[in-house]
């Protein structure tokens, strides 16, 4: 009875935390969009990856990749 008691206390807790980070990343967003803030980042298809992957390894990255999904 004990451990269902505690289970239950941290699921409460978790859900908790994830209301108050959902929050924040929501203002995070409305203040990025308010100042006109993006994100640096670079769009590849799926069929690029492996060069990205040999990109990062050569230090040869500027931005974030972000792999177009539609190309898979």
């Amino acid at each position: 009875m004990h451990r269902r008691s505690s289970g239950l206390l941290l699921r409460k807790r978790n859900k908790l935390a994830q209301s108050v980070q959902i929050q924040e990343t929501q203002e995070m967003l409305e203040f990025c969009a308010k100042h006109n803030i993006s994100p640096k980042i670079e769009v590849i298809s799926a069929d690029q990856i492996d060069e990205a992957y040999e990109r990062v390894l050569a230090s040869d990255v500027k931005y974030r990749f972000v792999i177009d999904i539609s190309t898979m």
